[in-house]
């Protein structure tokens, strides 16, 4: 099986396990081969915890959840020195951050402490404990999820901590033939959760070789100069949006840094190399871009009592910036 025959065969198992989030499962994918950790929010019941587990379960990598709630400690997360009277010396007992896929549960109910040693973590690749440093695995891929209908006990995650996800991903609630679906689905697995020798489950793992050949693949693939320069026009206009469409005047305090404009095009290169092509289409960029810029837009409170929100500028831009 070829490399990307591979990755295709994984996004159909991934949209088995988690009915009804088509989108959902492709950015997942579109991420793990752009190398960045993904934010995903929406309402209870949606699947985000089911589909970031579904996709670790089918890549070879270590697995660990972590729930975070507002007791949790950094060195709940980073490790920490123990130590043994033995030998007289403290030696350094490595937490659940030493994995692969990181599940971070309700990020958001986490307190300040604890957001900035996952912020090393997914900034650097590495954790600090006192005066020491350690480095992550190099697969190391953050997927959180944050509840946003709840605000009682949450701390707001801060704008560089943000800027770090790779995306942003909204989820909605299933059309109802989905949720049909969702309900057969639901009462198989429980049939065989009853059943006391359940049939292994034939699934092809993808190990960590090919996703770091998927990676260099997406790397390779043709970018022409015209759509980088649309990527950095259409990344640059969130900076200063009412220029490009005058209707946005005082609607946003602050635009996507340059990391957006990597990030988009990172991302741009993914789908369109899970969608089997040696070149990146505007199509490509113009879907990728409400997920990579919604979290790096910060709106003024104008904006926001107008109806103005992130998404509403990156699809004014799109629609008003000439495609090359």
């Amino acid at each position: 099986m070829t490399l990307h025959a591979s990755f295709t065969a994984l996004a159909g198992q991934l949209n088995t396990a988690v009915v009804g989030q088509s989108r959902l499962c492709q950015q997942l994918l579109v991420a793990l081969i752009a190398d960045g950790h993904v934010l995903l929010e929406g309402p209870p019941g949606l699947a985000k915890t089911r589909a970031i587990k579904s996709l670790a379960t089918l890549l070879d990598g270590s697995f660990h959840c972590l729930q975070f709630t507002p007791d949790l400690l950094p060195a709940d997360l980073t490790g920490t020195e123990i130590f043994r009277p033995g030998s007289g010396e403290f030696h350094f007992e490595p937490g659940p951050l030493f994995h692969d896929f990181i599940l971070a549960d309700e990020i958001n109910r986490a307190p300040a402490k604890v957001q900035s040693a996952l912020l090393e973590a997914m900034a650097e690749r590495q954790i600090t404990v006192g005066k020491a440093s350690y480095p992550l695995p190099r697969l190391f891929m953050v997927m959180a999820t944050q509840n946003p209908l709840e605000h009682s006990g949450t701390f707001a995650l801060p704008e560089a901590q943000l800027d770090r996800f790779l995306m942003h991903l909204k989820l909605d609630y299933p059309d109802p033939e989905a949720e049909l679906a969702i309900l057969s689905l639901a009462r198989q697995e429980a049939l065989a959760g009853l059943d006391p020798n359940p049939p292994a489950a034939a699934t092809a793992r993808i190990g960590r070789a090919a996703v770091f050949a998927a990676r260099r693949a997406a790397l390779e693939l043709y970018l022409a100069p015209e759509l980088a320069a649309y990527i950095v026009a259409l990344v640059s206009a969130t900076r200063q949006p009412a220029a490009i469409v005058p209707a946005l005047a005082g609607q946003c305090r602050f635009g996507a840094s340059p990391r957006g404009s990597i990030a988009l095009e990172r991302c741009a290169r993914a789908r369109a190399w899970l969608a089997g092509r040696d070149y990146v289409s505007p199509a490509d960029i113009q879907s990728c871009a409400p997920d990579v810029l919604r979290h790096r837009i910060v709106m003024t409170y104008e904006g926001e009592v107008e109806g103005g929100t992130p998404d509403s500028v990156v699809n004014a831009l799109i629609q008003s910036i000439a495609v090359p």
